[in-house]
């Protein structure tokens, strides 16, 4: 999906409210999230790139906020793909 931010997805797919945003930048995905209900959450965290978020993996205990639901890969690729498609019409 895409809307004046750029490419994004739903991290939560059943909370609509939240949007995780993906590009490409230096040979890295980044990340950066978005919430509805959280106006600073914009302002306050910028990208964050792929290897930091893997780095989150490895520290997480299994309690709280699960990095690997958030950050989907796969996902971004995908978005990317789009928008690489969409920049060659």
């Amino acid at each position: 999906m895409k809307d004046s931010r750029g490419y994004y997805y739903h991290p939560f797919p059943q909370n609509k409210a939240v949007r995780m945003y993906v590009r490409e930048a230096g040979g890295d995905f980044e990340f950066r999230m978005w919430s509805r209900d959280d106006d600073k959450l914009w302002q306050e965290h910028g990208w964050v790139p792929y290897s930091a978020i893997l780095q989150a993996q490895e520290m997480y205990t299994g309690k709280g906020f699960d990095p690997r639901r958030a950050y989907d890969l796969d996902l971004a690729r995908c978005l990317i793909e789009e928008m690489r498609q969409d920049r060659s019409k």
